[in-house]
């Protein structure tokens, strides 16, 4: 119950903001790690959701 008025309070525009930014932010898959012989182990755009913020 509480989640959805959650929701509700978010405005559209700020919920898409926060699923494209939520689809970017996974990890490297573990066959380009294989692929590029370990040379490739971090993801530039990773994002923590406590450390930094997006944008309202």
């Amino acid at each position: 119950m509480l989640e959805s008025w959650l929701d509700m309070a978010r405005s559209l525009p700020l919920k898409k903001r926060l699923a494209r930014a939520r689809k970017k932010s996974w990890p490297v898959p573990s066959w380009v790690i294989i692929r590029t012989a370990r040379k490739v182990r971090t993801h530039a755009g990773r994002r923590h959701w406590r450390t930094s913020r997006i944008k309202p």
